[in-house]
């Protein structure tokens, strides 16, 4: 079954998320806030959120190391930037989840659906992990890689549901759509994924993380959405640089 891992790993994003919000409705209940306001008090809540994107930061910073060039980071980054923005992709996302948000609720707390979705979707998908073990289970139909994924995502969605919400759990869907199309299509994009173009696409990914860290923290307003077609530059660059 070529899917299973991806299977495996969306179904453990789900079920770390509806811990994290089983922990968000009892710090709700303990801090004895209404049903419409942040699970926790604003402090406590403003610490959490800080602290999560600090976290965040950090590993975006630990993928970046792993890019060997820079030109093509730099290049990357600004393609790919330029057709997220002509293509409005930050624009879709947010109906995706203005969508999400009215058909189960409002807001939860201070963090929107979109934001939770967002995050945890790129957090989820992008890294070699993602690439290399989507690869082994469509060519040899090897899943321990994904596996491994899971067991790491399943814990960091308890924590990112806690901390943004219920938008977390419709991440699992990004993570089944793209670890799944990569191990359909493994076959055909394999010999085009050496070592290296996985360390820059890696890269390039990291530097869309430390983004959304960044934004956590209140520094910036980047719309990491139209930076994903950046990942895909690395593909042809890594011929040439």
């Amino acid at each position: 079954m070529p899917l299973l891992g991806a299977l495996v790993n969306a179904g453990a994003v789900i079920v770390g998320g509806l811990i994290g919000l089983l922990i968000r409705a009892l710090g709700k209940k303990i801090g004895n806030q209404p049903q419409k306001t942040a699970a926790m008090p604003g402090r406590f809540q403003d610490i959490v959120m800080k602290g999560v994107g600090l976290c965040v930061a950090y590993i975006g910073i630990t993928g970046i190391i792993k890019g060997q060039n820079a030109l093509i980071a730099i290049l990357s980054i600004v393609v790919g930037g330029l057709i997220g923005e002509l293509c409005r992709l930050e624009n879709g996302i947010n109906k995706i989840g203005q969508a999400i948000e009215k058909r189960f609720g409002s807001k939860d707390g201070t963090v929107s659906v979109t934001q939770g979705f967002v995050t945890a979707s790129l957090l989820f998908c992008v890294g070699a992990m993602t690439i290399v073990g989507s690869l082994n289970s469509g060519i040899q139909g090897d899943h321990t890689m994904q596996y491994t994924k899971a067991l790491l995502d399943g814990i960091s969605a308890v924590i990112f549901a806690s901390s943004l919400g219920y938008g977390v759990l419709f991440s699992a869907l990004a993570v089944l759509a793209i670890q799944g199309g990569i191990t359909l299509l493994a076959g055909v994009i394999a010999p085009y994924l050496s070592e290296v173009v996985i360390a820059e696409m890696t890269c390039v990914g990291s530097l869309m993380i430390v983004a959304i860290g960044l934004n956590m923290l209140g520094l910036t307003k980047i719309k990491v959405m139209n930076l994903v077609p950046a990942m895909l530059p690395p593909l042809l660059l890594c011929r040439f640089m």
